[in-house]
């Protein structure tokens, strides 16, 4: 088993380090600049090329049936599920094949409302939030436990 985290904008980095040495899980921090991580055995950083996707790339080719995936890159998501894994968002909401579909489609309807396609321009999401990272929490410590069981 092992987490993946796509780091650039991860707002819950300290989060995941800490159910993952309980679990006594592998975390591997990807980013495409240095990010600073605790000295760690459980820890592992990967920096990529500041290429368009390259740390999406990176995390979907490793991303498999044993891994969890933290993103809130819905197409990384897209691509992480197709592999098998397990993806979370940093809210806490997963990820699953059932729906992620509405979740791209409803991502290019508001990338043409912020981009003001229709009427004024809109911004973007809420702040991220106390409750959303709790929710985070319960939901990474639960996705461990059900990978642990198999599912």
């Amino acid at each position: 088993m092992k987490i993946l985290v796509d780091a650039d904008a991860c707002p819950v980095k300290e989060e995941i380090y800490k159910v993952a040495w309980r679990h006594e899980i592998p975390v591997t921090i990807v980013s495409n600049s240095p990010i600073r991580i605790p000295a760690h055995p459980l820890l592992d950083r990967v920096v990529v090329s500041d290429g368009f996707d390259a740390a999406d790339d990176w995390i979907a080719e490793r991303a498999d049936a044993r891994s969890i995936c933290i993103t809130a890159d819905i197409l990384l998501a897209d691509r992480c599920l197709k592999a098998g894994a397990v993806v979370i968002a940093p809210n806490g909401k997963p990820f699953t094949l059932s729906s992620i579909g509405a979740a791209i489609a409803t991502r290019a309807i508001m990338a043409d409302l912020r981009a003001g396609a229709v009427g004024e321009a809109i911004g973007g999401p809420p702040p991220f939030s106390k409750v959303d990272r709790s929710r985070f929490l319960s939901a990474l410590d639960e996705a461990l436990v059900r990978l642990k069981r198999g599912r």
